[in-house]
């Protein structure tokens, strides 16, 4: 399954990541990609959702994890729990997913 990330919304972030983790739960592969305002989940605090935490399980479980590359450039970011990817690899992940889902 393909997961891609448009928000920085600590909700929306959270929500995502639970249906990754419980994607990678029932054994299947699971690609996230972070792309616009997603590439800012790594800096997500909230004290209702827990974005950090659910990011940690979803990584630990085997999880992919892509950001935008262009996307963290004009915003002065680096990644440093994600590899940095490019629209081509988007490209490539949303045709070859057998399921694609988009929150933001």
């Amino acid at each position: 399954m393909g997961i891609v990330l448009n928000t920085k919304d600590p909700e929306t972030a959270w929500n995502g990541l639970r249906l990754g983790n419980e994607t990678l739960r029932r054994g299947n592969e699971v690609s996230l990609f972070l792309l616009g305002q997603g590439v800012e989940i790594e800096n997500v605090h909230d004290d209702t959702f827990d974005v950090a935490g659910e990011l940690r399980k979803f990584t630990t479980a085997g999880g992919r994890m892509l950001a935008c590359t262009s996307c963290l450039k004009v915003r002065g970011q680096q990644a440093r729990v994600c590899s940095l990817s490019t629209m081509p690899e988007l490209t490539t992940l949303v045709l070859e997913s057998d399921r694609v889902v988009t929150l933001g």
